[in-house]
């Protein structure tokens, strides 16, 4: 069976594991090592390399055909150089030239290497083989550390001019003259609860305090989905979607985030056809980021229709 290497870069960890031709996540090749806001090419640069070679030593690790990227956007030269929202210190590095390295020397020979954005890719695995499968107009988006989608219309992926479409998380919430990212991502939630008395630090601590009844870090996952769901409305208006699947860390805050996001969608559409888009849970169980960026290396070696 043809397997390829996935690589998801995120404003929290970097992951790479081999994934099979049916998308599975080979057992055992699982690798993650830690990124965070002021990660800097060389930390980079090493976290890639000791992915990429404990991944690749697992076995079945020396027949990969291709690798595929999932990184944070933005990014130009078709991935070849990042520009990371939530990771200003690797502006400007050189992705694809660094991994097609590294994967040449732990292997012995070079690999087509594509790159898409954390939200197409999550996208593409969604509409593939995860809770967006067989519908017409879709959207896949992460809310975690940073907010981002992906489009798939038709079966199409629509990643736009430079590669870039779906960044739901840099599009601006109205009334309050912030972006959905600086209002519903997980730091941003934490930032807004601690302004106002709570004492915690992370998603986390905000999830099991509103578990346990504190009134403000519930108030703050409530603000966080319905943010999420004034955004989508948007973008579902603009698109005419049928159903969005949302993912990432944050959004596992509440049992109820999904119903939450679904009721701020309610609430800010303005024509019918909007209000009834379906917001589902991801499919894909925190594998999404990592099977896109394989489906998009299956498609480089010829593997994916």
């Amino acid at each position: 069976m043809t397997v390829v290497l996935a690589i998801d870069i995120g404003g929290t960890k970097v992951e790479a594991a081999l994934v099979d031709q049916d998308g599975t996540v080979r057992a055992g090749s699982r690798v993650r090592r830690p990124t965070g806001r002021d990660i800097e090419p060389i930390a980079m640069r090493a976290a890639l390399a000791e992915v990429i070679t404990e991944a690749t030593a697992a076995p079945g690790g020396e027949a990969v055909l291709a690798v595929g990227v999932g990184t944070a956007g933005p990014f130009r030269d078709a991935g070849g150089v990042i520009a990371p929202v939530n990771m200003p210190g690797l502006n400007g590095f050189r992705l694809a030239e660094e991994v097609a390295g590294i994967a040449a020397r732990d292997l012995g020979r070079e690999l087509p290497v594509r790159v898409g954005h954390d939200g197409s890719c999550l996208a593409v695995a969604e509409a593939w083989i995860g809770a967006t499968a067989g519908s017409t107009a879709s959207m896949s988006i992460v809310v975690s550390t940073g907010i981002g989608g992906g489009i798939v219309i038709d079966g199409v992926l629509i990643a736009g001019a430079s590669g870039n479409a779906g960044h739901l998380g840099q599009t601006h919430i109205s009334g309050e003259g912030l972006t959905l990212e600086e209002v519903a991502s997980g730091p941003a939630s934490v930032a807004w609860a601690r302004a106002r008395g709570w004492r915690g630090t992370s998603g986390e601590d905000l999830a099991r305090d509103a578990a346990a009844g504190d009134e403000t870090a519930r108030a703050a996952i409530v603000r966080s989905a319905r943010a999420v769901g004034a955004g989508l409305s948007d973008a579902i208006t603009l698109l005419d979607l049928e159903v969005v699947s949302i993912g990432g860390g944050f959004s596992q805050a509440a049992p109820d985030y999904i119903e939450l996001v679904q009721e701020g969608l309610a609430a800010a559409a303005v024509l019918d056809y909007a209000r009834s888009a379906r917001i589902v849970r991801s499919g894909l169980h925190g594998d999404g980021p990592l099977v896109g960026a394989a489906a998009i290396a299956l498609r480089s070696a010829g593997a994916l229709s």
